[in-house]
């Protein structure tokens, strides 16, 4: 089941929660649910239910039927036969989180054990413009399914790869016939399964695209009612509001989504009212408009981010480092000092992984500049930039219209891909009480579900499928760090996956219950 507006989920829970089957103790709906059977899988009881609408928590218990959650209430136990038991007494119990934005490899790493620490259940591959390069993605979809991964994953058709896979590759100017191709790929990817278009313009073969072409696709999509998730042209303070526009061109004829929204070298809560502003402006004239974030102050991505597109992409790099090295040099040198200097790239890959670039260029004896020409080029190494600015990101955090997402991975060298989702609880909402617990979760849960178009996930509701969080508010943390970033978050003691234990009682469990989420289309 997929694809339901955020304001039909939200009605249907506070159905639930003022007096609506399954909801609230003291009406009949847990005659009704025993008149049908008094047989379950699993009893969640006494927890404090936080159900990802936004509502108040409130006591409750959770009853789950195979991979469905079945009634949300007061319960009377003598009168259940449940194979299975969890006391939540002084616990929160949350939705999985829904990870709208992650990277990774379920066919190499179909564990996942960052991501059942931290609480998700659902996550988003395909992004940034790079999804499976495979024609027939119902193919990948199949042999996914057949590894079993521990969450879910749903997956988006990247506009780069699509751009390859088409023959279009880094060509500026593809022309009416190409483009029409291309677009026939996407609406083939997203009736196969596909939940969505990711861009990456930042990146080649996406940063060849022109307006022509990304209305083109950005119009199949929205033939699907599927969304476009966009890593935008530009990040960077000066450049960023006119890369968002850009983006919001696309709102005329699909839903259009930010991708790890930030401001490189931007500051100040103010500056990030400003970009706000303008994603807020387009809504008022209707257009569907979301954005996410990670919690860190540091962005991790390919060293190419800091070169210049003449040198990467189609570019015959070893040409351009000999004829005009002057130029690049003066670029990158320029370039990164620009962002926050040498000493704010940590490299994250290779040899020198965590080594700043200025304690590799003290190592090699050599400019900075010289090691990225010399010893890196635009596709040796990845790197966590620290180019943000707290204050603002946090402004971002808070507006009711930005999610959380991880944008990590199991292997990543940067702490987000291990502990966005507990940092949020530990860090935004328990010891800066910049958001309450309630409305943080609504962010990790029925926001993300109903922007990628999830429709039986996100919320602690009858009806929804029980991929369900369990945690002590005063245990969650995030241990992963910048030296050490693979270490897994805490507190997260039970999480369910379509109603299976991945994590017990603290411990992870052999389970695999992950599937690929397809579109209904």
């Amino acid at each position: 089941m997929l694809r339901r507006a955020l304001p039909l989920i939200v009605l249907c829970c506070a159905a639930f929660a003022v007096g609506g089957t399954g909801c609230s103790p003291g009406d009949d709906g847990f005659e009704r649910l025993l008149a049908q059977s008094d047989q379950f899988d699993l009893l969640i009881s006494n927890g404090t239910v936080v159900d990802g609408s936004g509502s108040a928590p409130r006591t409750a218990d959770v009853l789950v039927s195979g991979d469905e959650i079945v009634y949300v209430g007061e319960v009377d136990q003598s009168r259940l036969s449940v194979a299975s038991v969890v006391d939540a007494t002084g616990r929160f119990v949350v939705p999985g989180f829904v990870d709208p934005h992650s990277h990774g490899n379920p066919l190499r790493t179909p564990e996942m054990a960052n991501f059942v620490a931290m609480g998700v259940t659902t996550i988003t591959l395909g992004q940034d413009g790079s999804s499976p390069g495979v024609f027939d993605v119902s193919r990948w979809m199949d042999a996914v399914d057949s590894v079993g991964p521990a969450v879910n994953i749903a997956l988006f058709a990247g506009h780069g790869t699509l751009r390859r896979l088409s023959g279009i590759g880094n060509d500026t100017d593809p022309g009416r016939e190409a483009i029409d191709s291309l677009r026939s790929l996407l609406l083939m990817q997203l009736d196969a399964g596909a939940l969505g278009l990711s861009t990456g313009l930042e990146y080649t073969p996406g940063a060849y695209a022109g307006e022509e072409e990304l209305l083109a696709v950005a119009s199949a999509a929205g033939e699907r009612d599927a969304v476009v998730m966009s890593h935008i042209r530009n990040e960077d303070d000066d450049a960023v509001e006119g890369a968002i526009r850009e983006l919001l061109r696309l709102a005329e004829v699909a839903p259009v989504h930010v991708s790890h929204i930030k401001s490189v070298y931007g500051q100040g809560a103010e500056r990030a009212e400003e970009i706000l502003a303008v994603l807020d402006s387009a809504r008022s004239t209707g257009a569907r408009v979301t954005a996410d974030m990670y919690p860190y102050t540091a962005s991790y991505t390919g060293i190419g981010i800091v070169f210049p597109l003449w040198a990467k992409g189609g570019s015959d790099y070893e040409a351009v480092a000999r004829t005009r090295r002057d130029d690049l040099a003066d670029y990158l040198r320029r370039r990164v000092t620009l962002r926050n200097g040498p000493e704010a790239t940590l490299i994250g890959t290779g040899k020198y992984a965590g080594m700043t670039l200025a304690e590799v260029a003290d190592q090699l004896e050599k400019p900075f500049e010289d090691v990225l020409i010399d010893d890196f080029g635009p596709g040796g190494a990845s790197g966590a930039y620290f180019v943000m600015d707290e204050e603002l990101q946090t402004r971002f955090a808070q507006d009711p219209n930005v999610m959380f997402s991880s944008d990590g991975s199991l292997t990543g060298f940067h702490p987000r891909g291990h502990g966005t989702f507990a940092r949020i609880i530990a860090d935004y909402v328990r010891d800066k009480k910049l958001l309450s617990l309630e409305e943080a979760v609504r962010k990790m849960t029925s926001l993300p579900a109903s922007t990628v178009g999830l429709a039986d996930r996100g919320l602690i509701a009858p009806g929804y499928k029980a991929d369900i969080a369990v945690f002590d508010l005063d245990s969650v943390n995030a241990t992963a760090t910048y030296a050490a970033p693979h270490q897994l978050a805490e507190g997260f003691d039970d999480v369910l996956v379509d109603g299976v234990f991945v994590r017990r009682g603290g411990e992870f469990t052999e389970a695999r219950p992950g599937r690929v989420i397809r579109s209904g289309r």
